[in-house]
Parts: structure tokens; C-alpha cells; sequence
């Protein structure tokens, strides 16, 4: 907190500062905690009628009324990354979007539309990395007709707590009623030592999914616009690992240039703590080493906690927070 030279707290930040990120410490009112103070750290995404709304690196907006401020001050946009490969958000979120393409989509401005018949948000959700090209109401007017047409619920993908990311267009997607259904974290590591444990476990690598790898993936009743979402990417590879009725053990690896993305590890229940899952990661991270990457990235949910163990044990670290906004419910037409 920002002190005075006379030794007491000062508030050192102003309305005029939204949209920079900000540490402030606020006096909890009476019956909130037993602690005195809270302290915030995040975006200022709005200060309005005597209230601030910080956005956290989670996403989460904490309104702090301004009569409860004690001390605030401006701190770096991002803090410094410990370990990992460095890497923007930006370069981040073109890499994921590759690695899990669309069937269809269309340019709004610099926003990409992208639809594949409801199979997952990430290909049915528009990626907002720029301008529109038109004011914000008009482009989710837009954004809404696009999808509607299609049969689709509109989702617009943003991301949180990196540099570059998108902490005030998640703001005004919420004042605009926008409900944020799922929330994840993108992390990243090295990619030789995801490589170092490929060992055993006879897994078998091919370019294209099969029968036996379907029948291990999660989602059921797959259409002919998954396969395609599913093998599309710059170079793709397919991990097994053969089972008795179904494969023991899947994964998928997109390789794009640097960088490789791992998705879709799933383990037969049964055989779970028997290390396949880092056979799959590992045999499919020496692939993408032989063809030139040399770090990698891959997407968990907050609650899996069992994943998150996992990869913090190969050295991946979280990045930044993404989210999916869905549509006001008001607005939505019966599909």
C-alpha cells in the first residue's frame, strides 16, 4: 500500500485510472470477517456513483464502495513469470485458436466469428482479440444475429490476469447482463520435460482418430463437424494406449511451430495412478520435440484437482484465466 511521508495510507488512484491495475485496501464493514482490512489486486474496470469494480485475474469483479478505500495505488500490469516459456496473451490465444478450429467463421473488424454446430464452446464462441470495428453494443447486436442464424447461443471468449487480456470487455459484457458459464486457465510449460517421462506404457501415435480413440474420449454421440474440430490444427498426432475392450489411456497434441498444445487426455477409470496419463503427455511431447517445438501449453478447469497435481508436477504453471459469456437470457430466441 502506498504510504505517506508522514506514515499513514493514501489512496493514490482516481477514476481516471480504469482500466490499469490497481492494489487497493478497503475497511471491511462490521460482521464481514473478523480481519479489519481486505485488500484487492486486479483491473479497475469501472468506478461509478461511489462504487469500484475490480476485476481479479479469476475473472471474479469485486465492487468496493469508495467510502470503504483506505489505501490504493497503481501496480505493473502483470506480474513478472517465475518459469515457463514467456509468452503474450495474444500469441497464446492465436495458438489455442488453431489448435481447435471452427468449420465456419467470419471477420467482424479484427473479432473472429466461429461456429461448428454446438460442438464445444471454444469452436462455437467468438475470439475478440482487437476492434470490432464498430461501437461495443453494435457489435454484440452482430455477434447475436451471426449465431442465431446458426441455430447457436452466442459466447464470446475472453480471458483475464495476463498482460494484453481482456479484463474490461469482461466488465462490460456483465453490465450488459452477459452471464459467464465456464471458466478455465490456460497453462504453460518447457516441453522437454514433459519429454523426459516418455516411457513404456506402448502408446501408439497416429494422425488420424479412430474408432477405439472415440470410444475412450468423453463426449458421446460425436458428429462428423467434431471429427473435423477435432483433426484440424496445423500438425495433429492421436496418442493410445491399447486396452482389453477400449484403449487404456488417450490424448491429442497439436504441433504449431514453438508450440505444443496437449488435449483430451482421458484414462479408463480403472486404471487411473498407474502414471498412463504421463505416458500419453510424455510420448506425445517427444513427437512434437522431433518436430521442432519446444514448449507447451494445455487448458484445465480449477476444480480438476487431480489434472492441476499433475501438470504442476511436469513444471506447467497458469498463465492466464479464459472465460465463456453467454448471451443474456432475455435476449435469446428459442433454438
Amino acid at each position: 500500500m502506498e504510504i505517506s511521508a508522514a506514515g499513514r495510507l493514501e489512496v493514490r488512484i482516481t477514476a481516471a485510472d480504469v482500466g490499469k491495475r490497481v492494489s487497493v485496501r478497503r475497511l471491511n464493514e462490521a460482521g464481514d470477517t473478523a480481519e479489519k482490512f481486505t485488500d484487492t489486486v486486479g483491473v479497475l474496470t469501472s468506478w461509478d456513483n461511489g462504487v469500484l469494480v475490480i476485476t481479479r485475474k479469476s475473472g471474479e469483479g469485486v465492487h468496493i464502495p469508495e467510502s470503504s478505500l483506505v489505501a490504493g495505488k497503481i501496480v505493473p500490469s502483470a506480474p513478472a513469470r517465475r518459469r515457463g516459456p514467456a509468452a503474450s496473451y495474444e500469441e497464446l490465444a492465436r495458438v489455442a485458436a488453431r489448435a481447435w478450429r471452427p468449420v465456419e467463421s467470419e471477420r467482424l473488424g479484427e473479432w473472429e466469428l466461429r461456429a461448428a454446430s454446438g460442438f464445444t464452446r471454444r469452436a462455437n464462441s467468438v475470439l475478440p482479440l482487437g476492434d470490432p470495428g464498430m461501437p461495443l453494443d453494435a457489435a454484440l447486436t452482430a455477434v447475436r444475429r451471426w449465431y442465431g442464424e446458426r441455430g447457436l447461443p452466442a459466447y464470446v471468449q475472453t480471458a483475464t490476469g495476463a498482460e494484453g487480456t481482456e479484463e474490461m470487455l469482461c466488465a462490460e459484457l456483465e453490465r450488459r447482463g452477459w452471464e459467464r458459464e465456464v471458466t478455465a486457465e490456460l497453462w504453460t510449460g518447457g516441453l522437454a520435460p514433459v519429454a523426459d517421462r516418455a516411457e513404456g506404457a506402448g502408446v501408439v501415435l497416429s494422425r488420424e482418430v479412430d474408432g477405439a480413440w472415440l470410444s475412450r474420449y468423453g463426449r458421446k454421440g460425436l458428429s462428423d463437424v467434431a471429427l473435423r474440430v477435432l483433426g484440424s490444427g496445423p500438425s495433429v498426432w492421436f496418442a493410445t494406449v491399447p486396452g482389453a475392450d477400449a484403449p487404456a489411456a488417450i490424448g491429442r497434441c497439436v504441433v504449431d511451430g514453438r508450440w505444443a498444445s496437449f488435449a483430451a487426455v482421458e484414462v479408463d477409470p480403472a486404471q487411473r495412478r498407474r502414471g498412463l496419463a504421463t505416458a500419453v503427455l510424455g510420448a506425445l511431447a517427444q513427437r512434437a520435440l522431433d518436430e521442432g517445438a519446444s514448449a507447451a501449453w494445455l487448458q484445465v478447469e480449477a476444480d480438476n484437482t487431480a489434472a492441476r497435481a499433475l501438470y504442476t508436477g511436469m513444471g506447467f504453471a497458469a498463465h492466464h484465466a479464459y472465460h465463456h459469456y453467454r448471451e443474456p437470457a432475455d435476449t435469446r430466441t428459442d433454438r
